[in-house]
């Protein structure tokens, strides 16, 4: 990857009218404020339908996208809807994401929009064909959620959680409507992404998406296919993902995502696997996975337990997978998300893929913690971060982290005064990391109340919005100048 620079703003982060960010005019007006600025980049959080928790890393699939990111006025424009039944409460405040008045309200309109779409209309006709291998899965799952009161699938009666073929065809029978609703929606979606995609290409901006490693325990990925999953001959959960206690957390962390089967993706040619980075690539220009450490090595949780503290580290699949997306898809441009527990082991295995991990600012300067995150130790073959979406805001940091943290900041970047957001952003740009990243909190110094996550908090995340407002010409020329003088 070129020196270049980027913006990290989720889709749901996005101005507009409709409650959360989507995929129409003002998508477009950022992608213009990204090119007038001087960015290749557009990073962006994972776009799947949200599940528990409103999160992103918890999707119901691993290949659907997220309804609520279909814009309305395209389909206002495409004659799916009228501007009469787009007018909605969609939230009192415009910069947050009310996640219960969308779920109240958002499918009521998308089902007016898919009763639309014309009888054999051959883009979907088309479509659905090339995504029936998660697609009829996935559409059937979201039918069978509704019918079930939206219980997860492990509460579902034996006949279709344990997914028998004459019970599945009675239900693709009685619930044609639905699944044939679920596959539309993501129809819509699909074809509004590639729209959105196609102007950001022609103005010189690619997009860098998100995937985590795991799926959701309530997920069509695992219902579809749970043999490649750890689980018993009843398909419940036998080993789950998490952390372990560490200084931060005395309890570790209990993530309860479903493992790998791996020796079991191994026998397949990671054939699941390969079909989902396939699948990524086609809607990116660049992916980065989350938890690549995971790949090395992973921490196993007895799933019946309730913390991450009688959990123990087992194999991944290591060089043999990343040999096997090598051999498929030669010269795929992935990020390796390599934070928290490193040893020489994942470090080997990062330098074998070739691919560029992960520096973040805001770990540099723990005096808890010695790392490898200051500047002067970075690789050209690496991507820099003032902060994640998983950090509080730079400018947050300054005031909530420990004052010995702050003054070694200081100290290594060589101010006394200024606002430590601008010199973070900075040192990021000046560093030899060919690709510096800045959230776009950090650009506009906004403080905590823009945090996007906070890890382990069940509720009240991924709500921040940016208004149109902020995003100002004497942003754009500030930007840019910045960007031009670190040669990116």
């Amino acid at each position: 990857m070129k020196r270049a620079s980027g913006i990290l703003l989720p889709v749901s982060s996005l101005p507009g009218p409709w409650g959360i960010g989507t995929l129409g005019e003002e998508a477009r007006r950022f992608v213009d404020f990204l090119a007038a600025a001087g960015q290749t980049y557009w990073q962006i959080l994972p776009v799947g339908p949200t599940g528990y928790g409103d999160s992103p890393y918890q999707s119901f699939s691993a290949f659907a996208a997220n309804p609520y990111f279909i814009d309305p006025g395209i389909l206002i424009r495409q004659g799916l809807l009228t501007e009469e039944e787009a007018e909605a409460d969609w939230g009192e405040d415009p910069a947050r994401v009310d996640y219960g008045v969308l779920y109240a309200s958002r499918h009521t309109l998308l089902q007016k929009a898919a009763d639309r779409l014309p009888d054999g209309d051959s883009g979907f006709s088309a479509w659905q064909k090339e995504q029936s291998a998660w697609l009829e899965d996935y559409a059937l799952f979201m039918a069978l959620k509704e019918e079930n009161d939206q219980q997860s699938w492990y509460h579902w009666p034996d006949e279709v959680r344990l997914r028998r073929p004459d019970a599945l065809a009675k239900a693709r029978q009685r619930l044609a409507g639905r699944v044939d609703y679920w596959k539309k929606v993501q129809y819509l979606f699909y074809r509004q992404w590639a729209e959105l995609l196609a102007y950001a290409h022609q103005k010189g901006v690619q997009v860098i998406g998100d995937i985590p490693i795991y799926v959701s325990p309530d997920s069509s990925d695992i219902w579809a296919d749970p043999e490649l999953f750890q689980t018993d001959e009843d398909r419940r959960l036998t080993r789950v993902a998490g952390c372990p206690p560490d200084a931060f957390a005395a309890d570790g962390q209990f993530w309860g995502n479903p493992l790998y089967d791996w020796p079991r993706h191994k026998a397949t040619g990671y054939a699941w696997w390969l079909r989902r980075l396939r699948h990524a690539l086609t809607i990116y220009d660049v992916v980065r996975i989350d938890h690549f450490r995971g790949f090395e090595s992973y921490y196993s949780i007895p799933a019946r337990d309730t913390t991450a503290q009688n959990g123990s580290w087992q194999p991944g699949p290591g060089m043999d997978f990343i040999s096997a997306i090598h051999a498929a898809m030669p010269g795929a441009r992935i990020i390796a998300e390599d934070l928290g527990y490193l040893t020489p082991q994942v470090k080997e295995l990062l330098e074998g893929s070739g691919y560029p991990g992960m520096k973040v600012l805001q770990f540099a300067f723990d005096r808890r913690e010695a790392g490898d995150y200051l500047p002067h130790n970075y690789l050209h073959n690496s991507v820099v971060y003032t902060g994640t979406h998983d950090n509080t805001t730079t400018a947050a940091w300054e005031t909530e982290a420990h004052p010995e943290d702050v003054a070694r900041a200081r100290a290594y970047l060589h101010t006394a005064d200024e606002p430590l957001v601008e010199s973070f952003i900075r040192a990021a740009l000046a560093s030899v990391s060919n690709t510096a990243i800045v959230p776009m909190q950090d650009w506009l110094g906004l403080g905590g109340e823009a945090r996007m996550n906070v890890p382990s908090r069940p509720w009240g995340n991924w709500q921040w919005r940016v208004e149109q407002s902020a995003l100002t010409p004497q942003l754009t020329v500030r930007i840019a100048a910045l960007t031009e003088l670190y040669g990116r």
